[in-house]
C-alpha cells in the first residue's frame, strides 16, 4: 500500500501516535496543545482525515472510548516524503539533493563517514 500524502499538520499527530500508540482524541489534545495551540475539535478533525486517508486505524479502549494507531510505518512515510522532495525540488536528481545537503550542513566525521560508506556501496551495486 502506498503511502498516503499527509500535511504538515497531519505529520504531528503521525509523531505522536508513532511514539506512543493507541490514543484517544483527548489524550492527543492535551499532549499537543502546549506546542499546538489545538482545541479538541481540531485534533478530531485532523484525525478524521488521517483516518479517511488509511494513515490511521480507529479502535476502542476498554470504556468504549474510540482510539487511534498508525494503520502506516514512519518509515514508509518518510521514504514517500524523500521520494516526494527529491521529484518536487530536484527534478528526481539526487546528486544536487546530496551535494545541496553536504555543502549546507554541518556534517559530522561519523557522518561523513557513513555517507561514504552508502556511496561506496552505490557504485558496487
Amino acid at each position: 500500500m502506498p503511502a498516503p500524502d499527509i500535511s504538515e499538520s497531519e505529520w504531528i499527530l503521525m509523531e505522536a501516535l508513532w511514539d506512543s500508540a493507541p490514543k484517544t482524541a483527548s489524550e492527543l489534545t492535551r499532549q499537543l496543545a502546549p506546542s499546538t495551540h489545538w482545541a479538541e475539535n481540531t485534533v478530531r478533525t485532523l484525525l478524521g482525515r488521517l483516518v479517511e486517508k488509511g494513515a490511521l486505524a480507529v479502535g476502542e479502549n476498554q470504556s468504549g472510548t474510540r482510539t487511534y494507531q498508525p494503520a502506516v510505518s514512519r518509515e514508509t512515510c518518510v521514504k514517500s516524503e524523500g521520494d516526494s522532495f527529491l521529484q518536487r525540488v530536484f527534478r528526481g536528481a539526487a546528486k544536487p539533493l546530496l551535494m545541496h545537503f553536504a555543502q549546507g550542513t554541518k556534517l559530522s566525521p561519523e557522518d561523513v563517514r557513513e555517507l561514504k560508506k552508502l556511496l561506496d556501496q552505490s557504485l558496487k551495486s
